[in-house]
């Protein structure tokens, strides 16, 4: 079966917060040690995603993808983290590990992008973890660059490198 976009709910965010959870442990250990992968628990995340978007549904966007009625992914967007009111900021897209190359994380960019467009943006920026080579690779693929700008983000003990992508809308 195809996997279906919606609008998510506030109904939808404790699950959201288990599988960014698992997405990440996925994603990130074969370059994170384990122990920075232990917190916050899926538990947590569900908490952090009812409370940002408590704060941020008004400016921001959070999309689910559904497969066989079951959340499999999400992707969430939001103004420039830096600023600049031409441009859109794609906070996230996580998956469910089982996802991975079926077109799901596609579909929720696209999504995002036509998203941000219609938001009159007219460029489009994420943060990607440097060592994330399978999200660098499919950024890449989407028609996303990089750029000069680099920072620190922390992740349980671990600081880890991120890069800065863009591209236009």
């Amino acid at each position: 079966m195809t996997v279906t976009l919606r609008p998510a709910t506030v109904d939808d965010l404790l699950t959201v917060g288990a599988l960014h959870q698992r997405s990440r442990v996925a994603a990130y250990s074969a370059f994170l040690p384990a122990r920075a992968l232990t917190e916050p628990t899926p538990e947590a995340m569900g908490a952090y995603w009812t409370e940002r978007w408590t704060w941020e549904r008004d400016e921001h966007r959070m999309t689910v993808a559904e497969r066989d009625g079951r959340l499999v992914g999400f992707s969430y967007l939001g103004p420039d983290d830096e600023g600049d009111p031409a441009t859109g900021l794609l906070n996230a897209i996580h998956l469910e590990p089982a996802e991975r190359g079926r077109g799901t994380g596609r579909a929720l960019m696209v999504d995002a992008l036509d998203a941000m467009r219609v938001r009159g943006w007219s460029c489009a920026v994420l943060w990607v973890l440097r060592d994330n080579a399978h999200a660098r690779a499919f950024y890449e693929r989407g028609g996303w660059t990089l750029t000069d700008v680099e920072r620190d983000e922390h992740i349980g003990p671990a600081v880890v490198p991120q890069l800065r992508y863009a591209r236009p809308l």
